[in-house]
């Protein structure tokens, strides 16, 4: 089969690939380069078995090409992978299923196109025969070739779903922090034209105006849902600032890696338990017993602790400065305006300032603005909150040099500009002015880092407090918003109604500097009908309308079962 056949005549092409090879990845890539008559868009799916658990997308230089990877654990049915899968895919490449028995025929279908095509090699006669009977039609057997690569066209006459307009590629994006700096950059990227809203006169002057944020991933026992999306957007965003220009150039701060000490013994045996099962390449998590970590840091180290080493600490704002330098002329910043109001008019959002003037309008709005967001009408219903951090500023003669971001309940960076940032605290106080309480919480934190109770005895009370916006299970929300007023006894989260061209960005806790390329990321994906960059069952846990199906279970409000 001719592959350029394929993606003529098709705005974008999404090519699965049953087994990773990246020769073979890399001539598909080539025959679609040099073709002139080319898709616009090759968005490429393979799964493998030598990665991280989970989808990672991995960029690449054409703006028009996609590559995803999807891990499938060894052994592991094949249909669950392609069941995480929320794509159109246009060309399927299956080999290696010999063993993978006949499941996953109706995955298959489930995701192919009208009129895609598939070319199988190995198959078995009960697959070809499960696939047959999902719709797909196989060319006769080629002589060249034998029995050993079968063509298929879908050719299924059940229905589909729809193919979704094309969106007009004009949004308003309400924050300048670094959910929404995100947002503008993904977007523009894309080719649209966004217009982003602050009420602040520059950008990353809430919880994004920190001197430094923390990034590494987050462990555990059972790869939970916060650390699969943590791990995900973690690599993201490496690989992402990396294209913007990398940390310590075009971001400000240092991938000096971060040491996660244990808490106690107890803790110390589960973090080897999850190293032992886990077996996380070393560059990604590595456990250092005490000797090692002591040697490491040059302090005491008494349970020893996970060494994250492309970790590190960025300035948030630096992140914000390069996401919307990236935007070029696409972006137009509106800053200052103080408090807003929004209305949809025609199918336009209005964006209006204290005086009723407009100051934007398009058919896309994205929320961005934390907590901010509640203060609109159509987010009001979100059980979101604001939770207090301050981060205490802390001489860096005062305390001893060191050589990576030290963290456990707290966390310390090396110095910059002559302080180091120690913090932050988590408490309900609606008080944005520096407390003496919490700045020596801080420092009683920072102490039992450096197993030194005299450590910046009389540090002076400086630092920063921001508000962080957290949803009661301390996860993000990416998506379409809610109308909760509409839901009535809606018990699926596709069958939640929405407002049209109402997307949230929000509830980003302490994890935003992570978490926000990928949920814009994601968010982008979704408005333009693209291929998603994460697993189905990610994607579910951030959607705002969880938060319907909650409220509806539970009577007594979306956060009653929360803690």
């Amino acid at each position: 089969m001719d592959y350029r056949d394929v993606w003529r005549g098709r705005e974008r092409c999404t090519v699965l690939d049953a087994a990773h090879d990246e020769q073979r990845l890399k001539i598909l890539m080539d025959v679609w380069r040099t073709d002139p008559q080319r898709s616009p868009h090759l968005h490429v799916i393979a799964l493998c078995g030598h990665l991280m658990p989970g989808m990672h997308r991995l960029p690449q230089s054409e703006p028009g090409l996609t590559v995803d990877l999807l891990s499938v654990p060894l052994h592991a049915p094949i249909d669950d992978a392609l069941a995480q899968l929320s794509a159109r895919v246009d060309l399927f490449r299956l080999r290696g299923l010999e063993d993978a028995g006949e499941g996953f025929a109706r995955s298959v279908a489930r995701l192919a196109s009208a009129n895609a095509c598939l070319v199988g090699q190995g198959l078995t006669p009960a697959q070809i025969a499960a696939l047959e009977g999902q719709g797909f039609v196989f060319d006769a057997v080629d002589e060249k070739t034998g029995l050993d690569v079968r063509c298929a066209r879908f050719a299924s006459r059940k229905p589909r779903p729809p193919v979704p307009p094309a969106p007009e590629r004009r949004a308003i994006v309400l924050g300048a922090g670094i959910a929404g700096s995100a947002a503008c950059e993904r977007l523009c990227a894309r080719g649209w034209q966004v217009t982003l809203v602050e009420r602040h006169a520059r950008p990353a002057m809430e919880a994004s105006g920190n001197r430094a944020g923390i990034f590494m991933p987050l462990l555990s026992r059972d790869d939970n849902i916060p650390t699969r999306l943590t791990r995900a957007a973690y690599l993201f965003a490496l690989r992402h600032w990396a294209k913007l220009g990398g940390i310590g150039q075009a971001i400000e701060g240092q991938a000096c890696g971060v040491l996660q000490l244990a808490r106690d013994a107890d803790h110390a045996a589960v973090q080897r338990a999850i190293a032992a099962e886990a077996a996380y390449p070393a560059d990604f998590a590595e456990w250092l017993e005490r000797p090692q970590a002591e040697a490491l840091l040059g302090l005491p180290a008494p349970d020893g602790g996970w060494l994250f080493r492309q970790g590190g600490w960025a300035r948030p704002g630096s992140v914000c400065e390069a996401l919307l330098a990236a935007c070029g002329g696409r972006v137009e910043q509106r800053f200052g305006v103080g408090s807003v109001t929004i209305e949809r008019v025609d199918g336009q959002w209005e964006v209006r300032d204290a005086h009723n003037a407009v100051i934007a309008h398009a058919p896309n709005l994205i929320l961005g603005n934390g907590v901010g967001a509640t203060a609109l009408p159509q987010a009001a219903q979100l059980p979101l909150s604001a939770l207090r951090g301050q981060v205490s500023h802390v001489p860096a003669e005062m305390l001893p040099a060191l050589p990576v971001v030290l963290c456990r309940e707290a966390y310390l960076t090396p110095a910059s500009g002559g302080v180091c940032s120690a913090g932050a605290t988590y408490d309900l106080d609606p008080d944005p002015a520096l407390s003496p309480k919490s700045h020596q919480e801080n420092l009683e934190r920072l102490r039992g880092l450096l197993s030194d109770p005299h450590a910046a005895e009389g540090a002076p009370l400086q630092g920063r407090v921001g508000f962080r916006c957290i949803a009661p299970d301390r996860l993000p929300l990416v998506g379409r918003l809610p109308d909760f007023d509409a839901a009535g006894n809606t018990e699926r989260l596709r069958d939640v109604p929405r407002h049209p061209g109402l997307y949230a960005l929000l509830g980003y806790a302490s994890r935003g500097l992570i978490w926000a390329g990928l949920g814009a990321e994601l968010l982008a994906a979704q408005i333009e009908g693209e291929p998603l960059p994460l697993e189905m069952t990610l994607v579910d846990a951030l959607d705002p309308a969880r938060f319907v199906l909650r409220a509806r279970r539970n009577p007594r409000g979306p956060q009653a079962n929360e803690s």
